[in-house]
């Protein structure tokens, strides 16, 4: 039987009554809230009944025809179509579906590429680069010698020249493209060019843009790109998750970086569900559905400024929008948590040129919100208005947390969590 979050709590509620309150809870807050945080979505019932099925009760170190625990047949089958969905979606050599995050791989495209001690430039962290990106706290900045580069300041975009003369400067073993908090598009025929110059590997992370790719909606990574990094998640809308993207001379070294270096047993049922999202992903109406993430997106940027917020680069590209609430009185952690209060799910960020220090936790004054989740549930321009008005109401002080989350719910509850 597939396992969707009613069925999940159902079968608890006989086995474990506390565990199945939680999953009641957490099914009635997301259907009564607006999930803007950038980096979230909704799966199907499909992938949902990937995940909850038997294929998670496998133990499958290794890869397929190649395990340390017998009885895999079935495994190698579902690991082989995840990774053939994968190749044919982005048009890449190879595909390692194993990865259980971003992060991780991230992290194992690191160990295919560097040592211990390589010179890598990456997007700074507080101009929106990710605690993989060098951050002192994660292995990133405690193996490798990072160097930021930024955004320019006028525009809000890459700084392309300082990118290139960091590069002759540094002579990097990699550069890496990519963003938790860039709404625009990257050059990747830029950031190759750069690369070839000064003879780094390039490494995109494409977390956040991979699912707008799949549907068409954004320009691939994979011809430039030494390696490409993704998550699963976020607009592709499959499972929690991580996926590398590289061509063929470089397959036997991102597969050994992953296992057995950074990880070891595969979640079968975790690659079962990204099998399902990716042949979701190849539908049209997936692409449909990345058309509309990206105007929905554009409306609500353009409305959130007509409301008085400051929105970095004036508009986006993509999904994701970043904006300064100070026009309206606020800083980003504080206003936040007044919109959890009526509601609205969101996240705060690091603004660049603001005179911190290039730490991601320096600086919360802006806000990271995008539209997969709530285009997911079927909401389009005219409810990216309307929530762009509840959103300036409630931080303006127009709107008391009581007032806007009854608006919230009567929103949120004419279009339910799950793709339509």
């Amino acid at each position: 039987m597939p396992v969707t979050p009613a069925t999940a709590a159902d079968v608890l509620r006989g086995r474990d009554p506390e565990v199945a309150a939680l999953v009641d809870a957490e099914q009635d807050r997301q259907a009564s809230t607006l999930q803007l945080i950038a980096a979230e979505n909704f799966t199907s019932a499909a992938v949902l009944a990937a995940l909850g099925s038997p294929l998670a009760n496998k133990y499958a170190e290794g890869y397929p025809g190649a395990r340390h625990h017998g009885g895999c047949d079935v495994v190698d089958a579902a690991e082989r179509l995840a990774i053939d969905r994968a190749t044919t979606l982005f048009g890449a050599d190879h595909a390692n579906v194993q990865p259980h995050s971003g992060s991780t791989a991230v992290l194992a495209a690191y160990a295919a590429l560097l040592r211990p001690g390589d010179t890598v430039l990456a997007l700074g962290l507080s101009h929106g680069g990710h605690l993989t990106h060098g951050s002192p706290a994660n292995f990133s900045g405690r193996w490798f010698d990072f160097v930021p580069y930024g955004l320019d300041p006028a525009t809000g975009l890459v700084d392309h020249a300082q990118v290139r003369s960091l590069a002759r400067t540094y002579r990097p073993k990699a550069i890496v493209c990519g963003s938790i908090a860039y709404p625009r598009h990257l050059d990747h025929a830029f950031f190759r060019e750069v690369a070839d110059e000064t003879g780094a590997y390039l490494i995109a992370d494409a977390a956040h843009p991979i699912g707008l790719v799949a549907g068409g909606a954004a320009p691939s990574p994979v011809p430039y790109a030494d390696i490409v990094c993704a998550t699963t998640h976020k607009v592709l809308r499959g499972p929690r998750g991580g996926m590398i993207l590289c061509g063929a001379d470089l397959a036997g070294r991102v597969d050994r970086a992953v296992f057995p270096f950074t990880q070891a047993g595969a979640q079968m049922n975790a690659v079962a569900a990204k099998a399902v999202a990716f042949g979701e992903a190849a539908t049209p109406e997936f692409a449909a559905y990345t058309r509309q993430v990206v105007a929905n997106a554009r409306v609500l940027a353009a409305r959130l400024a007509e409301e008085g917020l400051t929105v970095v680069t004036g508009g986006t590209d993509t999904h994701l929008i970043t904006a300064d609430p100070a026009p309206l009185g606020t800083d980003g952690r504080t206003a936040r948590a007044r919109l959890a209060a009526a509601g609205i799910v969101l996240d705060c960020c690091a603004l660049p040129h603001t005179g911190g220090p290039d730490t991601a936790e320096a600086d919360v004054r802006g806000l990271r919100l995008g539209t997969a989740a709530v285009t997911t549930q079927g909401m389009a321009e005219k409810e990216m208005v309307r929530i762009a008005v509840l959103l300036a109401g409630v931080l303006r002080g127009d709107l008391d947390a009581r007032r806007a989350r009854d608006d919230v719910r009567e929103l949120a509850g004419e279009f339910p969590p799950g793709p339509r």
